[in-house]
């Protein structure tokens, strides 16, 4: 299974995850491809940047010739880059710029702050700049902008999730539909471009399952044009629940919505880092310079078919069978792994059964849900489990019996060949032969045309 796996102790940010995943695919021909939408005055630069003495990638989305950097002024900040020329009217590069998107709307300026970090002075300015009139964007124009793409269907539609996922945040933290919620144009392009950028790479890459590291969101305050915002922000905390996160060492925004917006919609699983082949290996850097590397770093390999399941487990000494049966044959139609009891002896010398449910991670609420709908237990006992399975594909072979799926099973040193049951049985029945005589047969057949 090829598994990306996503290091978030630094928090995250849009440019950040662009720059990590750009050095696990051929990154001239990403930034090529980037350059090659015509998004209305961008050009996408990848950088090299240094942080703690890490080499990596700092992703720079130009507008109109200039980046947008944030004014963090809770340390000293120093830019790594080459470009580095500096703003009088500072905006935000996504972690350090995609506020400026994602929290002006509704004509509110939310977030065209100069992302003060527990600062203890800020800049006012009016963003009245020679670059560009601040027009208002509304979630139909992005649409529209990003249909443009000459992009797969999957990235359009993994865009638009995404900016669905922030908008819905913004008009939670305001108190607005999500139709009125519009996005700044200069933030917007830069932002779209983040989005757009991650879910190129998502789609290049081509990962099975994406997992992530519990997310630093930092702490302190942020000061916005209209007063002054705890960490996380609003937007940040609204997308981010039931994610794991923690603040982090450093004072000041680590996540930001564009970043939180993007995990919330690709990862599949937060946990620490599963065993696996590493393949290559991704930095990519933020503006700020930290005690602590400014980095997300992203790792692509492969892993051996591991993964987390749990295990539900209850003792029964008063269910009927009918029942127990019953509440077998919901849980497999919720997608439980597997269903199973085992007879015990139990208290007051009675004969029992012990009920496990084996499923996902992420099923385990459900089917706790059902065990107690559909039995007497009054209680539910949860373990945690690391499965090693094999990797699975499926075929479909051709035969004078009519088509028979082929099963594969390989990893570990071991290969596994086995035709579909259902397949062969089907073919007995219609035949009138046994499924021994079939099984015979049809591996005799395509033996022989080559195909087993």
């Amino acid at each position: 299974m090829k598994v990306l796996y996503l290091e978030c102790n630094m928090g995250a940010a849009g440019d950040m995850l662009m720059g990590a995943l750009s050095e696990l695919v051929d990154q001239k021909a990403f930034v090529q491809k980037m350059n090659s939408l015509n998004i209305p005055g961008v050009e996408v630069k990848a950088d090299e940047s240094f942080k703690c003495g890490i080499k990596g990638t700092h992703m720079s989305v130009v507008i109109n010739g200039e980046e947008e950097i944030s004014d963090d002024l809770s340390h000293e900040h120093h830019h790594d880059h080459d470009h580095g020329h500096t703003h009088d009217h500072e905006h935000m590069h996504e972690h350090q710029h995609d506020h400026e998107e994602e929290h002006d709307h509704e004509h509110f300026h939310e977030h065209d702050h100069e992302h003060d970090h527990d600062h203890d002075h800020h800049h006012d300015h009016d963003h009245n700049h020679e670059h560009g009139h601040h027009h208002h964007t509304s979630l139909a124009d992005v649409e529209r902008i990003v249909n443009g793409f000459s992009v797969s269907d999957k990235v359009k539609k993994d865009v638009l999730a995404v900016y669905s996922l922030i908008a819905e945040a913004e008009s939670n933290a305001h108190g607005r539909p999500v139709e009125e919620i519009h996005f700044h144009e200069v933030g917007s392009l830069d932002a779209i471009t983040d989005v757009t950028g991650v879910c190129v790479l998502m789609e290049m890459i081509g990962a099975d399952k994406v997992i992530a590291s519990p997310v630093a969101l930092g702490s302190g305050f942020v000061r916005c044009a209209h007063g002054v915002l705890p960490v996380p922000t609003p937007a940040t905390a609204y997308i981010l629940k039931g994610v794991p996160t923690y603040a982090g060492r450093e004072k000041g925004e680590l996540c930001t919505p564009t970043g939180a917006a993007l995990l919330k919609y690709f990862v599949n699983s937060f946990e620490t880092m599963p065993v696996m082949a590493v393949e290559k290996t991704g930095y990519g850097m933020g503006m700020k310079d930290f005690a602590t590397a400014n980095c997300v770093r992203a790792f692509v390999g492969e892993t051996q078919g591991q993964s987390r399941i749990k295990e539900l487990v209850c003792n029964l000494d008063d269910e009927s069978p009918e029942a127990i049966g019953f509440a077998m044959d919901e849980l497999f139609a919720a997608g439980a792994l597997d269903v199973y009891i085992t007879p015990v002896h139990m208290k007051k010398n009675r004969p029992g059964v012990v009920f496990t449910c084996m499923c996902r991670e992420a099923d385990a609420d459900r089917m706790m849900e059902l065990m107690f709908r559909h039995l007497t237990t009054l209680g539910i006992r949860e373990y945690t489990c690391e499965r090693h399975g094999m990797r699975r594909s499926e075929t479909v072979l051709e035969t004078s019996f009519g088509p028979v799926r082929l099963k594969r099973s390989e990893g570990f040193g071991t290969v596994r060949e086995k035709l579909e049951y259902e397949d062969l049985a089907k073919i007995a029945r219609e035949t009138g032969r046994s499924i021994e005589d079939i099984r015979a047969a049809v591996t005799a057949e395509c033996r022989k045309k080559g195909d087993l």
